[in-house]
């Protein structure tokens, strides 16, 4: 028993940059743009959010340079696919592509200038990262610890999907970004300022991608910086959000799943079945391929991605 708490608790802290990636892509999809780019965008964040924290010692700087250096990448994106008409799949392959050299290009920089030939986060924001201890709540046997034991990011994480989970579904705004997600014709023609609101929301995020690359590099590599941090993540919270249908909060149940995968080989009983490690390695990634093969041959009109996802919106054919 006490081994499946620890597993259901280890899902939990290899979900969480999934959940970032797949809520990020959630609201580019929503916006009509399927962003290949998050790979990109969440090494970015990692680059960003670890030089920074490395050089100020301050947690919360260094998540809003993440959050700035994804919504940077997510700027690039947009301006090429919604002013300049680009094609949407190459230009985020391009953007991962573009993420994961000049993050490693600035990890490497910083590594050959430093003293130690290496780069370790100081102890003060370790200690501003570390799980967060709540007086009564931590303590409690069983709950605690698969609720109030956790770093500041999973938190961050499930209540950014609850905020836009309600944005989306409960806001005049975010029923405006649906409309255009489903005919940006239509939402021009009613008023909808599409340009703008495509903009605003492939660079949100962006920017919440930016914070899941962030805890790649501060907490799953323990503070020390590594080149190819995000490690895929990426390309797995892109297949996530058909898995969670498109929905913020499905996301966080469906982000945790795959979290367990990821961590599955540290618990599953071998004396019961033995695997190589190489297979719970590449686990996630045959589930990521299955949905993808099994969304695309569904016919279902239910739960299915927005009408306009992947289609630039040309308004002079309006």
């Amino acid at each position: 028993m006490i081994k499946f708490i620890n597993f259901l608790a280890a899902a939990v802290f290899a979900g969480t940059p999934l959940l970032f990636g797949t809520l990020g892509e959630i609201m580019n999809e929503k916006s009509g743009h399927l962003n290949l780019g998050v790979e990109g965008m969440m090494s970015m964040g990692a680059c960003a959010g670890f030089m920074v924290g490395y050089l100020t010692d301050n947690f919360l700087i260094a998540l809003a340079a993440a959050f700035i250096a994804g919504l940077l990448g997510a700027l690039i994106y947009a301006v090429l696919t919604v002013t300049f008409m680009a094609d949407q799949n190459v230009t985020g392959l391009t953007l991962t592509i573009f993420g994961i050299g000049i993050s490693n290009f600035i990890g490497e920089y910083m590594i050959v200038n430093s003293h130690t030939n290496s780069l370790k986060l100081p102890e003060v924001i370790s200690q501003q990262i570390k799980n967060i201890y709540i007086s009564g709540l931590s303590d409690i046997p069983v709950l605690g610890q698969l609720f109030f034991q956790y770093n500041p990011f999973v938190y961050i994480g499930i209540i950014t999907a609850i905020i836009l989970s309600i944005y989306l579904n409960k806001t005049k705004t975010g029923l405006n970004l649906r409309a255009i997600g489903e005919n940006p014709a239509s939402a021009d023609a009613a008023g909808i300022k599409v340009t703008k609101y495509k903009y605003f929301n492939i660079l949100l995020g962006g920017g919440i991608c930016g914070i899941g690359g962030a805890y790649c590099s501060l907490i799953i590599n323990g503070g020390v910086w590594m080149s190819n941090s995000v490690n895929g993540l990426g390309w797995i919270a892109v297949a996530l959000v058909i898995f969670a249908s498109w929905s913020p909060v499905r996301a966080i149940f469906g982000s945790f799943i795959f979290g367990g995968f990821n961590v599955l080989k540290y618990y599953f009983p071998k004396d019961i079945f033995t695997f190589p490690n190489a297979f719970y390695d590449m686990l996630p990634f045959v589930i990521t391929a299955l949905i993808l093969v099994i969304t695309s041959v569904r016919k279902s009109k239910k739960n299915t991605r927005p009408a306009s996802c992947g289609i630039n919106y040309y308004r002079e054919e309006r």
